[in-house]
């Protein structure tokens, strides 16, 4: 099987009802980013921070995978499917999806403030003040917050340098160093973006764009790579 790996970004999950702070002027469902997201926020005001989170995830279990998600699933019959997410919610896995990097965490699981190594499994339960890891620290949302490292992101270009297809779908491919991960693709891969807006790829690559939301334009993915 061609080894086919995804980047998807916000606008994968768009149609299922979650937005991105890029949609409205550096705010996220109306909180600055700057005051939930980052280190300092944490260090400022935890509580609001903790609420910010648990929002997204009661609104998360309202949510359902959107035809996109379910048909990157689906190519898992006629391809070894890679997908490496910057969402942090879960639908990638409720669409059946069986291969998952997530680069910038989890918003299902916490993590201890003391210990990175120690994370939970919540669900779409709240975090609140005063829960503790077993450590004896504050738990803490299991997210990589602007201005942390991506642990996760060598892994991530080790996947991305044995693609035969790589495709990103709904990245604006502007948060680094995420963005970065097409120019690890081997030279004879086949790149493809989907995406409705205009987005800046790199000159240097033949990159096939389908300029679609998620789900039609993973239809129309879907009708050209079965002809590979």
């Amino acid at each position: 099987m061609k080894r086919l790996v995804i980047l998807t970004g916000a606008g994968m999950s768009a149609e299922s009802g979650i937005k991105t702070f890029r949609d409205s002027g550096g705010l996220w469902e109306e909180y600055d980013v700057t005051e939930v997201a980052t280190p300092m926020a944490w260090h400022k005001n935890r509580d609001l921070v903790l609420r910010f989170y648990n929002e997204r995830r009661r609104q998360l279990e309202s949510c359902n995978p959107n035809d996109g998600h379910r048909g990157l699933a689906a190519l898992e019959k006629n391809f070894d499917v890679q997908i490496i997410t910057q969402n942090v919610d879960d639908l990638h896995e409720r669409a059946g999806s069986t291969k998952i990097l997530h680069l910038h965490g989890e918003l299902t699981k916490a993590r201890s403030t003391s210990d990175k190594n120690l994370v939970y499994d919540i669900g779409y339960r709240d975090i609140n003040p005063g829960d503790l890891c077993e450590k004896g620290s504050q738990l803490r949302p299991h997210i990589v917050w602007f201005g942390e490292d991506v642990p996760m992101m060598d892994e991530a270009v080790r996947l991305t340098s044995e693609a035969d297809i790589f495709v990103v779908v709904g990245s604006s491919l502007n948060v680094y160093p995420a963005a970065g991960l097409i120019n690890y693709a081997p030279k004879n891969a086949s790149l493809w973006l989907i995406d409705p807006n205009d987005v800046a790829v790199p000159n240097l690559r033949n990159v096939k764009i389908i300029r679609e939301g998620a789900s039609e334009g993973v239809r129309l993915l879907i009708e050209k790579l079965l002809l590979f």
